[in-house]
């Protein structure tokens, strides 16, 4: 949650400091919805991490009923 807030902080940072070309190649052409892509990515992320993890911990559990 402080990673969104840090994010959201940065960005309008950025919104409100740069020029228009710069934003656009910073934030994208989207940059009503960075938030939302940004939020997305992070759970992205830890779903990925969990799967791997679960995954590990099965293959280590599998080995050691055998």
């Amino acid at each position: 949650m402080l990673g969104v807030l840090i994010a959201a902080k940065a960005q309008a940072y950025v919104r409100e400091r740069t020029p228009d070309g710069a934003r656009q190649f910073l934030l994208g052409s989207d940059q009503e919805n960075v938030h939302i892509r940004t939020l997305q990515g992070l759970v992205r992320d830890f779903n990925t991490a969990r799967l791997r993890r679960e995954h590990e911990l099965g293959e280590r559990y599998a080995a050691n009923r055998s």
